[in-house]
């Protein structure tokens, strides 16, 4: 059983592919059949939701070129570095320059919400703060990189994380946190900040990393960012990508916005959790405006694809968000034939987390390929 564990993580492309703790996320396995059967190498596919950019990686590490665009940066920092890392050395680098100028943020962590105070013991509060008043992730690729790092064990279980015991793929609120930790007499673990992330940044790295065809990945609102996307994928794919494959979000499941506030706060965001009060950020809950959505986004994803592109989505089975996603995608691409593919539940999927139980819960594959 240990020899499979540590086969599932032998390759660099293994141990990439998981970076990022967050809800709704492909199975990498399932992402790579798919590009595997609908492309060739050489072929570009297109992700307009594209989370922590799992379609993404397993188009760029098989040979494709692939263009994606997701709204929430925490889904944005994962799937921009693991597309391209920046070097070990670099990131371990920085990671010791953060910790000389943990020292400068001390008092500012005595002065954090209790919430914090009770999260992180105060030399990790301190290291945090100076991560996230200095490391430009927009714009460095090694900042990014180690904030890529910083993110996936910023919270989770205690003795692997840098925080108090938690969820790590959702955080939950602060007042929930901090009456349960007092409950069950919890207090932040103790850590050296710098060793922990290099520990991080060590496992990491062990098998090096993945090589990938030129692919990108933008931080926006797919509604408003694809249609500028033309001339890249013009010079990428001259007669259209091969593929869209994507995810949207679920109506009425869950707002990945308030879900992941705390990873939110440490990219610049407020310290506590809010909703972003912009449309397409929420918890989807108005039927015409998830419509729109939809109909928006695979209408701007329309014109950068091939004439015989096939467009696979994955989405949830419930009556609402299926008959919704099966009709805006019937009416963008008429000339398609639509197959239905339910898939069973396995595992904690974001429906059986969040759903209303319902016996039509799950998800469901919807295929439309060139009649």
């Amino acid at each position: 059983m240990m020899g499979d564990i540590v086969a599932q993580f032998d390759t660099p492309e293994a141990r990439w592919a998981g970076v990022g703790p967050y809800y709704a996320m492909f199975p990498a396995r399932f992402a790579d059949s798919v590009v595997e059967r609908f492309t060739e190498d050489g072929d570009t596919i297109i992700d307009p939701f594209a989370g922590r950019g799992t379609s993404l990686f397993s188009a760029a590490t098989k040979g494709r070129h692939a263009l994606g665009v997701e709204i929430n940066p925490v889904g944005w920092v994962y799937a921009a570095t693991k597309l391209c890392p920046a070097r070990r050395t670099s990131i371990e680098a920085r990671a010791e320059e953060l910790g000389e100028m943990a020292g400068r943020f001390g008092k500012s962590a005595t002065r954090m919400p209790r919430f914090y105070r009770h999260c992180f013991s105060e030399s990790v509060l301190a290291f945090l703060l100076a991560a996230r008043k200095h490391l430009d992730w927009r714009a460095s690729r090694v900042d990014r990189t180690l904030m890529a790092i910083i993110l996936i064990d910023l919270h989770g279980k205690r003795e692997l994380a840098f925080s108090n015991q938690m969820r790590q793929t959702k955080c939950m609120s602060p007042e929930y946190a901090l009456r349960w930790w007092k409950e069950h007499g919890m207090s932040p673990p103790k850590r050296e900040p710098v060793a922990f992330v290099k520990k991080k940044i060590a496992w990491r790295y062990a098998r090096g990393t993945p090589s990938t065809l030129e692919s990108r990945v933008y931080l926006a609102d797919c509604t408003h960012r694809l249609p500028g996307l033309h001339t890249v994928s013009s010079r990428l794919a001259p007669k259209g990508a091969r593929l869209l494959l994507t995810s949207p979000p679920y109506f009425g499941v869950t707002n990945y916005h308030y879900d992941q506030w705390l990873r939110l706060w440490m990219l610049g965001g407020p310290e506590l959790p809010r909703s972003s009060g912009e449309r397409h950020r929420g918890r989807f809950q108005h039927p015409e405006h998830y419509r729109e959505l939809l109909v928006s986004a695979f209408m701007e994803a329309k014109p950068l694809l091939a004439k015989d592109a096939v467009v696979y989505v994955r989405t949830d089975r419930r009556r609402m968000t299926s008959a919704i996603t099966r009709e805006v995608l019937k009416e963008v691409f008429p000339k398609h034939d639509l197959r239905r593919r339910p898939r069973p539940l396995n595992g904690l999927t974001q429906t059986r987390l969040f759903g209303n139980g319902a016996p039509d819960d799950g998800e469901v594959d919807l295929v439309l390929t060139p009649n």
